[in-house]
């Protein structure tokens, strides 16, 4: 719990720095989520109920309690993407990455997940992959920035 309670020192173990927190602790994880062990460390030492801290972390699609790929790959699910094609560019990521929504791929590199509004509107269909947001995508588009973050060549 040492790496946790340095984390809550950085951020001055405020109840005002939780999703700061949260996300520093996803970062050093190794897993991409939010050991329950640490959810409850960080509220014991904040004095938070337990409850409310499980609140914050899931009505949040960046945070995940079970371990994720390295890559969180988010389709928005919202009116404006829906209309200009995201369910094209979600079936694109099903057959490609062979995983349903909620799922990593086998080789733990990306999880997928369907996310609410990410403010990208402007430039629907979006996808949204760790904290870049590619827009205006067509399948083909989404495919070649998938195949260069498994290359390791993606500039995000």
């Amino acid at each position: 719990m040492e790496k946790v309670r340095e984390v809550l020192k950085r951020f001055g173990n405020s109840k005002d720095n939780l999703i700061q927190v949260m996300l520093e602790l996803q970062n050093i994880s190794g897993t991409n989520s939010l050991p329950h062990e640490w959810v409850e460390f960080v509220a014991a030492e904040l004095d938070m109920p337990l409850s409310r801290v499980y609140s914050v972390i899931t009505f949040y699609a960046m945070f995940g309690t079970e371990p994720r790929g390295k890559y969180v790959v988010e389709v928005c699910k919202s009116a404006p993407c829906h209309v200009t094609g995201a369910g094209s560019l979600l079936s694109m990521l099903e057959k490609e990455l062979k995983v349903k929504p909620g799922q990593t791929t086998e080789d733990g590199v990306f999880t997928l997940i369907q996310s609410s509004c990410f403010g990208a509107c402007d430039i629907s269909p979006a996808v949204k992959i760790g904290e870049k947001v590619y827009g205006n995508l067509t399948p083909q588009k989404l495919n070649e920035i998938v195949n260069s973050y498994r290359e390791g060549r993606h500039n995000g």
